[in-house]
């Protein structure tokens, strides 16, 4: 039983069991092997170690979207265990916020196995859209999440099977060009590359859909076309120096990350981009040799098992 599809900030009916959707993903391995793919398990901990404001956050969350990401979390993790997978790959969002009960809960999931993945924005996020989130917000807690990540947050790659696993921070709709050098390094190699980033690439279907759910608003979309943005619905008008809190403004592309995604997508090497942010499954193809796969929510009871040929 699957969930009800959802975008970011939505309820949804959830399963009675965990779910995981199978899919063959052809890449060109060495050999067959298979990973299991989680994304945006919004774990919701918090103590006495951290503010009043914090633990009334996190009793909300828990009392909302988020009430049933703990069961289904432990449910994961137990059918890694049972299914012994060759990789297992995470999308983004382990945590909901940071508190230092969640960023032991994401020690303690990362130490149980070998993880590689991407970070999400909700790793930096400390009261949940309070405020703009950009550099600067992101520097307040990267250590944090550097010392409980299996790999580099910013950038890092990893070869299995013959297959070069690449995870890029795009958290806030934007790669850097310091990214696309290290994307470039990555190419030469010359192995066929799966790539993590915790928000999808602009795609027309995915876009049609995400748009249809929010009404118009924006698309959670990383490279969206300018034209495109200037359509979005005006949410209300913000106060001066709030113009951040304005979807438009907060997902546009700026130069680097127009080159990243362009030169991505002209990539023969690239075969698979991996992601999570929208709660909902996708797959559609981004060129003619690469196919993005937008992994369900982990907190709505589902998942993804790839296997990689």
């Amino acid at each position: 039983m699957t969930a009800r599809q959802t975008t970011p900030g939505t309820q949804s009916s959830t399963p009675t069991a965990f779910h995981f959707r199978r899919l063959e993903v052809p890449v060109g391995a060495a050999r067959p092997f298979t990973a299991l793919l989680l994304a945006d398990t919004h774990l919701t901990r918090c103590d006495a170690r951290d503010d009043e404001r914090r633990n009334t956050l996190a009793a909300a969350r828990r009392q909302g979207e988020f009430r049933d990401a703990e069961r289904f979390l432990r449910e994961a993790l137990a059918a890694a265990r049972e299914r012994r997978p060759d990789l297992l790959l995470h999308a983004g969002d382990v945590i909901d916020f940071t508190s230092e009960a969640n960023f032991a809960a994401a020690a303690a999931v990362f130490a149980e196995n070998d993880w590689f993945g991407c970070v999400g924005n909700h790793e930096f996020s400390r009261y949940v859209g309070e405020a703009r989130e950009d550099a600067e917000y992101k520097a307040a807690s990267a250590g944090r999440v550097a010392a409980v990540w299996p790999n580099d947050i910013s950038f890092a790659s990893r070869v299995v099977n013959g297959v070069n696993f690449v995870a890029a921070d795009n958290v806030y709709y934007h790669f850097t060009e310091e990214q696309l050098e290290l994307m470039e390094r990555e190419v030469a190699k010359g192995l066929p590359i799966v790539l993590l980033c915790h928000v999808p690439l602009y795609a027309p279907g995915l876009y049609a859909a995400v748009m249809a759910r929010t009404s118009g608003v924006c698309s959670y979309q990383c490279g969206v076309p300018d034209e495109l943005v200037d359509t979005w619905k005006k949410e209300r008008d913000f106060p001066q120096g709030e113009e951040w809190r304005d979807r438009r403004v907060q997902q546009r592309a700026d130069a680097p990350t127009k080159a990243f995604v362009e030169y991505a997508k002209a990539q023969p090497l690239l075969k698979a981009v991996l992601c999570g942010h929208t709660h909902f499954f996708w797959q559609e193809h981004l060129s003619p040799t690469a196919v993005q796969i937008v992994c369900p929510g982990t907190y709505i009871g589902e998942a993804l098992e790839l296997r990689f040929a």
